[in-house]
């Protein structure tokens, strides 16, 4: 059973981040815009898709289709399927494999009209709804690294039932011309985004990385105490005995599960809070320093050039000049 345990800071105040990972993700993300992207197509269909840099995702309201992604087997979609594309390589929708596609770029009708439609409107036989993110590049990493460049939940899965309530009101809010309209989808977009990685999380065959390490006891307990109180001094005795395991065990297993040591994974995940915070707000680098758990500035400024590569300053400054002449 997850441990409800909480981990109060003296630093709650100046602290960076919520304490949720999945909203500290999110929000390190900082998502840009949300394009609706429908795919509406009389069968024999298919359409051609260029690599896309960020998250896309999409649920099957009519009909049924294959998803080729290259380098990935074919998957047939069926009415009710949701899937999440993570950062993916070129792919092809079509209606059944081997169906010469139409390249998707000659489709859709520019950035902000990405609908794509094939035959006439009255043979219509699928209907499939996507919504494409746009986030900035900065730490992007920090979820394209723990996620396939698929994820599936399939109609019938009782955790995607949320889902499908959420694509309703989605797909209604896309054909609706009132006011609010793109900040109501973007809210839409982000709400299913989080429950597919709380479906992605949860399913039997755990996924890899601190997304699947979360919903775990033991390296889960640690990891969680971690985000919880990031400007707390953690040492490993402290995170083995979270987890109820040997520090050597602890160690061990956390290096498995998530792809790197305990505390290089705290210091890494402090770096990108910390450079969110100083692209974003107004803190001086000594509160900063003392927010992601460092008695001094000096301290700060050596752990975040040994991972960034830049002073904290010069990223400042550098961030600052890119906003302005942005």
């Amino acid at each position: 059973m997850k441990s409800n345990k909480v981990y109060p800071s003296s630093t709650r105040d100046a602290g960076v981040g919520s304490g949720d990972p999945i909203v500290d993700v999110l929000k390190l993300l900082r998502t840009q815009k949300v394009v609706p992207a429908p795919v509406h197509a009389a069968s024999p269909w298919a359409v051609r898709f260029d690599p896309y840099s960020y998250v896309k995702l999409g649920v099957v309201l009519k009909g049924e289709c294959w998803i080729d992604l290259d380098g990935c087997e074919p998957v047939l979609l069926r009415k009710g399927d949701f899937f999440l594309l993570n950062n993916p390589p070129a792919y092809t929708l079509a209606s059944a494999l081997g169906v010469a596609p139409y390249d998707a770029a000659d489709l859709q009708g520019g950035e902000d009209g990405a609908e794509v439609r094939i035959g006439a409107e009255a043979d219509e036989d699928t209907y499939v709804c996507c919504i494409d993110f746009v986030f900035e590049q900065t730490n992007t990493s920090v979820l394209f690294d723990v996620l396939p460049p698929l994820v599936l939940v399939r109609a019938g899965d009782p955790r995607g039932a949320l889902l499908t309530n959420l694509s309703a009101l989605t797909v209604a809010e896309m054909e609706s011309a009132g006011v609010g309209r793109s900040l109501v989808l973007e809210h839409l977009a982000q709400l299913i985004l989080v429950h597919m990685l709380r479906v992605h999380a949860d399913q039997t065959e755990r996924p890899g990385g601190w997304l699947g390490a979360l919903v775990e006891d033991g390296v889960g307990a640690a990891l969680r105490a971690m985000h919880a109180d990031v400007s707390r001094r953690w040492t490993l005795d402290e995170l083995a005995a979270i987890s109820h395991m040997s520090r050597s065990a602890f160690a061990a297993s956390f290096k498995t599960k998530v792809g790197t040591a305990p505390l290089t994974y705290l210091i890494e995940w402090r770096m990108s809070l910390a450079r969110d915070a100083l692209r974003s707000d107004t803190r001086s680098i000594t509160e900063l320093a003392a927010a992601t758990g460092y008695e001094s500035e000096s301290a700060f400024s050596t752990a975040f050039r040994r991972v960034v590569g830049l002073s904290p300053r010069h990223f400042r400054e550098e961030s600052l000049q890119q906003t302005s002449t942005g």
